[in-house]
């Protein structure tokens, strides 16, 4: 009897012990599934927690809406030969005269570098002041020749227009040759533009485009600019062109391969996806049955999702994903992480009481070697 009633004093001392060190709080990841249940609106806190299926799936599935104004898919393309304030043209004059205005008989003579004022005109010796913006470098031929005709016969007039500011597009970020480059025939497209600029120097799949035309913008998927012609637009003089990567993240923490904030690597990213980014759960510490997405979700979607219509403003939403369900894997993969999206796995109960015991164990063994050395002194 005395054998048994030392034994039971043994293991409600060590209950005890358990029950005093877990009561300590323990180091752990973050909170387990009940304290995040416990925020529940249900229970009196502020955050909707839903068991993902497939209805919450279609319904938060939403993607960022990339796309031009209607203004800029309408906008035709320039004509390559318009001349505009800031283009340069070359003259080439030839006379029928011994002694001409610019020339000797059987010469040329060349006017190189002739800008085109802000106001859209160019001088030319006897013909004057000639307004150039607006006409194409044959309409230029025809007015020169008509200006000094008169002052000698039979002048021939050749007029080529150059590479200048006046139509010009600024390329920056993430593409090999920054800089500004002027509309040309080839050029007059967002497409061929980049191409001029060597292309971008990021992962196609993550890269954005912008354009930026005078107080508008838009800005587009770089693979969609291939795959939905509509979306290569002509381009106008002064359009600015920013090539960035994906900005959106989201942060994971809990019983993950790492716990980090983490940077999208493809235009949709889905909670399988994500949980394999950051290494996938720690198979001796995560609980697959506590995969939580939390968000700000706005209250359309959260309506939605909640079979209502009076929720106003943003709504903390925490999303459940059970992976041991026979379709819980099938799930994960369906459900779309979002932009900001926080992803939280809880530790296995196991995990919080393997550490009480080996807090515990260390603890006595501890005690044991300093009681050996009190002993021995």
């Amino acid at each position: 009897m005395k054998f048994f009633s030392s034994r039971r004093a043994k293991s409600v001392a060590l209950l005890a012990a358990v029950a005093l060190v877990a009561s300590c709080g323990l180091p752990r990841v973050g909170p387990n599934k009940k304290e995040i249940f416990a925020g529940s609106v249900l229970q009196e806190g502020d955050a909707y927690i839903v068991s993902v299926n497939d209805r919450v799936t279609r319904a938060t599935a939403v993607t960022p809406a990339l796309g031009f104004p209607e203004r800029f898919l309408k906008a035709g393309q320039l004509g390559s030969d318009i001349v505009r304030p800031g283009d340069t043209l070359s003259l080439t004059i030839w006379e029928n005269v011994d002694v001409g205005l610019f020339t000797r008989t059987g010469t040329n003579s060349t006017l190189t570098e002739i800008q085109v004022d802000g106001a859209g005109f160019i001088f030319v010796p006897y013909a004057g002041r000639i307004r150039a913006a607006g006409n194409t470098p044959e309409q230029i031929r025809n007015i020169i020749t008509r200006k000094i005709e008169d002052q000698t016969p039979e002048p021939q007039v050749e007029v080529r227009r150059v590479a200048g500011d006046g139509s010009t597009v600024s390329l920056v970020g993430a593409i090999s040759g920054q800089g500004v480059y002027a509309i040309e025939r080839p050029t007059r497209t967002l497409s061929t533009m980049l191409a001029r600029a060597g292309g971008v120097t990021i992962d196609p799949e993550i890269a954005q485009v912008t354009v930026i035309r005078g107080t508008e913008r838009g800005h587009i998927w770089f693979q969609d600019l291939y795959q939905n012609p509509e979306l290569d637009i002509a381009l106008r003089g002064g359009d600015r062109i920013l090539v960035e990567g994906d900005t959106r993240s989201f942060t994971a923490l809990g019983a993950t391969g790492s716990q980090s904030r983490v940077g999208f690597e493809s235009q949709t990213v889905s909670a399988i996806e994500a949980i394999a980014q950051v290494g996938g759960l720690v198979p001796t510490a995560a609980d697959p049955t506590g995969v939580f997405v939390l968000r700000n979700e706005p209250a359309e979607i959260a309506n939605s999702v909640l079979g209502r219509n009076d929720l106003e403003g943003a709504q903390r939403m925490v999303y459940v994903l059970d992976l041991t369900q026979p379709n819980g894997l099938f799930l994960a993969r369906d459900f779309a992480v979002r932009d900001e999206d926080t992803l939280y796995v809880t530790e296995a109960p196991f995990t919080q009481w393997d550490r009480t015991i080996a807090s515990l164990t260390g603890s006595l063994t501890t005690v044991s070697s300093l009681s050996t050395l009190a002993g021995g002194s």
